[in-house]
C-alpha cells in the first residue's frame, strides 16, 4: 500500500519560510516520495520550485535561497491521479484573467474527468494530468467576489476527498473536505501560522499545535489573522489507515497519539490470537509499536528480528538482475543468531496483495526460525480504496480471493491472525462512526459507481496539455 500526499502551508512575515517548508516536507516524507515542491509569495507574484524524488533530492541551498516570501506552501507527492512525471509535481499554479493561485492537494477527486472536460470546454488550459490542477482551475472558474466565495462554491462540486493548502498573493488557505478523510491541523510559529497534514511536523520546526482543522472547514490566514468558515459536514469518514499505517506514530489525530493506538492494536491481537512462542518481533518500521504491545500483553519477550535498510528505494540507480533477484533481502536483513530455532510471533500492519509477505516469511525461515505466527493489525482488506490511497483493484487484493486459511497456507506461516474490526476500533478508542472502513466492509461513505482510472487524463490529446512555464 502506498501513502497519500503530504501538504504544508505557512504565513509568517519576517521568517525564512523556504527553509521551514523544506524541513516540514522532510518530516512528511513518509506520505510521498515521488516528488516535492515549494511555492512562495511576498505579495508580488509566485515563485516555485519542484523536483522529482525525495525532498533532499529535489532542493539545493541555491533553490531555497531564491524562494523569498512570507507566504508559502509545500507538497510531497505520491500519485493517485496522474503518472509520475515532472509536470505532475506539486504545488500546482493556476491562473486566469489576472487571478493566480498555488495549490497543494492530498486526496482523490472522483469526478475529475467530468470537471476537466467541462473546464476545457470553457477555455481553461491544463499543464498536468492531475486532479489537483482540476481543483485549482475549478476555483478560478467559480463565481465569487473573494477567494472564500470561489472556494466555497468549488467545494460544492467536488466529489471525493481532499485536504488542501492554497496560496494567493495575500493569504494562505487550508481546507478539509466535509468527511474529513485526510488529516489537517493548524499551528503557530513566531507570530505566524502553519497548516500541516500531521502534527508531528509542528514539533520538528518549532511550531505549537493549536487544533485540527474540522471536516468541511476552510481556514483563511492573512494580515488580519485567522478566520474560520465552517461548511456543511453531515458524515464523517476519517481514513482508519492513518492510525494503522499512514501517519507517523508521533502524530496526534482526533486527540489520539498514534503510537499509543498502534501499541493497543498489538495488545488486542495478543488477546484475540494468543500463541505459545519464544519471541515477538515487528516488520519494521510501521509495526514496531504494535509488536511491543503484543509482547507487553502476552508476556513474550520482544526482539528486533529484522533490520531494515532505510535507504532502499532512495536511489535512482537501477539494480542489475542479480541484485534485483535478491528482492526483499535488499530491504530487510534477519538477525539469524537471535531468531534461529525460535518460535516467532511476527506482527505486521496489513496485508494487501500478499506479494511481499511470503518473501519476508521465507527470509525468516532461512534464518532458522522454527515457527512463524503472523499477526496483522488491520482486518482483511477486501475492497479497494477510491479516496486517495493507491492500494489495488479488488481482484488484486488477496483477501478478496482467498479465505484466511488459504492465505495462511499461501504465505507459508504456521498461524495467521487478523485483528477484528471491533478490536481495531477498541484499540483506536474513538467512535466507530467517524471512520471510513470501506476497505474492510465495502460500505463507502459516498456512492462509488466506477473507479476513475489513475491515468484517465493521460490519454488526452497532447495539444490539450502544454508544458507549464512559471
Amino acid at each position: 500500500m502506498h501513502e497519500s500526499c503530504g501538504v504544508f502551508g505557512i504565513y509568517a512575515p519576517g521568517v525564512d519560510i523556504a527553509r521551514l517548508i523544506f524541513f516540514a516536507l522532510f518530516a512528511l516524507q513518509h506520505r510521498g516520495q515521488e516528488s516535492a515542491g515549494i511555492a512562495v509569495t511576498s505579495g508580488n507574484g509566485i515563485k516555485i520550485h519542484t523536483g522529482m524524488g525525495l525532498v533532499s533530492q529535489a532542493f539545493t541551498e541555491n533553490d531555497l535561497a531564491l524562494l523569498k516570501g512570507h507566504i508559502g506552501i509545500g507538497h510531497n507527492r505520491y500519485s493517485t491521479t496522474g503518472s509520475r512525471k515532472p509536470a505532475n509535481a506539486q504545488p500546482i499554479i493556476a491562473e486566469s484573467e489576472g487571478l493566480t493561485i498555488a495549490l497543494a492537494h492530498n486526496g482523490n477527486i472522483l469526478n475529475t474527468k467530468m470537471l476537466h472536460d467541462e473546464l476545457s470546454e470553457r477555455g481553461y488550459r491544463f499543464h498536468s494530468t492531475t486532479d489537483s490542477e482540476v481543483i485549482a482551475n475549478l476555483i478560478l472558474a467559480s463565481p465569487g467576489k473573494s477567494w472564500e466565495e470561489r472556494i466555497e462554491r468549488a467545494m460544492r462540486r467536488l466529489q471525493g476527498v481532499y485536504s488542501l493548502t492554497i496560496m494567493a498573493q495575500d493569504k494562505l488557505i487550508g481546507i478539509r473536505d466535509p468527511m474529513g478523510t485526510r488529516p489537517l491541523c493548524l499551528g503557530t510559529i513566531d507570530g505566524g501560522w502553519v497548516i500541516a497534514s500531521e502534527s508531528c511536523v509542528l514539533d520538528h520546526i518549532g511550531a505549537q499545535f493549536v487544533r485540527e482543522i474540522a471536516p468541511g472547514e476552510m481556514v483563511v490566514i492573512d494580515n488580519d489573522g485567522v478566520k474560520s468558515f465552517q461548511g456543511k459536514s453531515d458524515k464523517k469518514a476519517l481514513c482508519i489507515f492513518e492510525y494503522i499505517y499512514f501517519a507517523r506514530p508521533d502524530s496526534i489525530i482526533q486527540g489520539r497519539l498514534l503510537y499509543e493506538a498502534r501499541q493497543a492494536m498489538g495488545e488486542m491481537l495478543a488477546q484475540e490470537y494468543p500463541v505459545d512462542a519464544d519471541l515477538v518481533m515487528g516488520v519494521p518500521d510501521s509495526a514496531t509499536a504494535a509488536s511491543i504491545g503484543y509482547s507487553k500483553a502476552s508476556g513474550i519477550p520482544y526482539c528486533e528480528g529484522l533490520l531494515k535498510n532505510r535507504y532502499v528505494g532512495r536511489t535512482f540507480i537501477e539494480p542489475d538482475q542479480r541484485i534485483r533477484e535478491l528482492g526483499v533481502q535488499l530491504k530487510f536483513n534477519p538477525l539469524s543468531r537471535i531468531i534461529a530455532g525460535k518460535r516467532l510471533v511476527v506482527v505486521d500492519d496489513s496485508i494487501v496483495r500478499g506479494t511481499t509477505t511470503p518473501h519476508v516469511v521465507n527470509l525468516l525461515r532461512k534464518a532458522g526460525a522454527k515457527e512463524v505466527h503472523l499477526r496483522i493489525c488491520a482486518p482483511p482488506i477486501r475492497y479497494p480504496c477510491f479516496f486517495g490511497v493507491d492500494m489495488a483493484t479488488k481482484w488484486q487484493l488477496i483477501a478478496a480471493k482467498k479465505t484466511i486459511p488459504e492465505i495462511r497456507d499461501y504465505l507459508g506461516v504456521d498461524s495467521l491472525g487478523y485483528l477484528s474490526l471491533d478490536g481495531l476500533i477498541q484499540a483506536v478508542n474513538l467512535p466507530r462512526d467517524i471512520f471510513c472502513l470501506a476497505c474492510f466492509t465495502g460500505e463507502y461513505p459516498v456512492p462509488v459507481q466506477i473507479a476513475m482510472d489513475k491515468l484517465a487524463l493521460e490519454s488526452l490529446p497532447q495539444e490539450e496539455l502544454s508544458e507549464a512555464k512559471y
